[in-house]
């Protein structure tokens, strides 16, 4: 018999925002377009496969950004993702009580500006910081340990059965991208053990945070750490004695251990907060924030790309304005006002006739008429 969990995830009720949300922002998309042609009959197909348990996924698309290092992102059909929204309607309100109220990933209400803001005010408390993130987070989570750690909220035995099979969909995608790391008990058998969560899936976000969970009430219930707070997979905490935050950071690794994680050991020291703390883009100070040089450079590169293919009329302003407006949306919330002005100084935007006219010349011909 159908749990009513399953019975709702399965409803239209839930399927039609469901698709909504998943198609926010992608209606461009030829994917998204096919889907929204015959929208009620592939919603109709999609609630048929859930209800019998013949659901599975397809195959992910595949691709590499680089943002800085080198990232394999796993993209599911839509259809797909449709799922994943409409399963994570269901269960995300049931973890997302649980949570801690300073992690800031993935969350309504939270979000990467709430993070920084929420460092500058704990280094402003305190005089040492000890930041720390996990080694190939994605690609190392344990499929047996996440499983268990989300059972303990879903009982429904047919809405486990889905989680079990998105959650097998990603075995395997990252595996060029894990380097295996022997933990106390492992066997010869230990390096075949299923893992990986799909970079791109809302579901993997979303478990991500699940994941982690443990490590959030680790510290702090068990270390004591009121000041301490996480990013995905980017974690601090702050102290007033060296000593004690080393100790952390030692009861921290053996922790991590227990969800077959690691940290960088050798970037996670405890320094003063008034050197700055690499954070989310910025370098966060107790008075003041910087972007980090990399962001810049990289940022002044997409402009300028983007700036070049408004020129070469390959996008249009609304395009070019969209991205500008976004970057200077992000950096606004450092100390930057003399850093917008010097990278919006060397973008000089041509008017649409100066574009025509370069255009021509690029073509080989004259100048095109005056307009009238």
């Amino acid at each position: 018999m159908m749990s009513p969990a399953f019975d709702y995830l399965c409803s239209w009720d839930n399927l039609l925002p469901a698709w909504r949300n998943a198609a926010r922002g992608k209606r461009g998309s030829a994917s998204v377009a096919r889907f929204e042609y015959r929208a009620e009959e592939h919603l109709a197909s999609l609630q048929d496969e859930l209800r019998a348990g013949t659901y599975r996924p397809a195959s992910y698309v595949h691709f590499h950004i680089t943002d800085p290092k080198r990232r394999k992102i796993s993209a599911a059909r839509f259809r797909d993702r449709v799922v994943h929204h409409a399963l994570c309607n269901v269960i995300e309100p049931r973890f997302d009580r649980l949570f801690i109220a300073d992690s800031y990933a993935n969350r309504r209400g939270k979000g990467t500006h709430r993070a920084i803001d929420r460092l500058q005010e704990l280094a402003r408390g305190h005089r040492y910081v000890l930041r720390a993130d996990v080694v190939q987070h994605f690609a190392s989570v344990d499929h047996a340990i996440l499983l268990d750690i989300l059972q303990r909220q879903i009982p429904e035995a047919d809405v486990m059965a889905l989680v079990e099979t998105i959650v097998a969909s990603g075995r395997g995608v990252l595996d060029g991208q894990y380097d295996y790391v022997p933990f106390p008990g492992d066997d010869l058998l230990a390096i075949l053990r299923p893992r990986g969560l799909p970079i791109g899936n809302l579901t993997s976000q979303f478990w991500s945070n699940c994941y982690l969970h443990p490590l959030d009430e680790f510290v702090r219930r068990e270390l004591g750490c009121r000041a301490y707070l996480r990013y995905v997979d980017d974690f601090a905490l702050f102290g007033d004695c060296k000593r004690e935050l080393w100790a952390w950071k030692a009861a921290i690794i053996a922790r991590l251990a227990r969800l077959r994680l690691i940290i960088h050991e050798t970037r996670a020291q405890v320094l003063p907060v008034t050197a700055g703390i690499p954070w989310l883009g910025f370098v966060v100070y107790p008075t003041r924030r910087l972007v980090k040089g990399r962001k810049v450079r990289d940022a002044h590169r997409r402009l300028r790309a983007h700036l070049a293919a408004y020129h070469a009329g390959m996008i249009s302003f609304a395009e070019l304005d969209a991205s500008l407006r976004g970057w200077i949306a992000h950096v606004s919330h450092g100390d930057t006002w003399g850093l917008r002005g010097h990278v919006l100084d060397t973008l000089p935007i041509c008017h649409a006739v100066h574009r025509l006219a370069r255009a021509e010349r690029a073509a080989g011909g004259g100048l095109p008429s005056p307009p009238r």
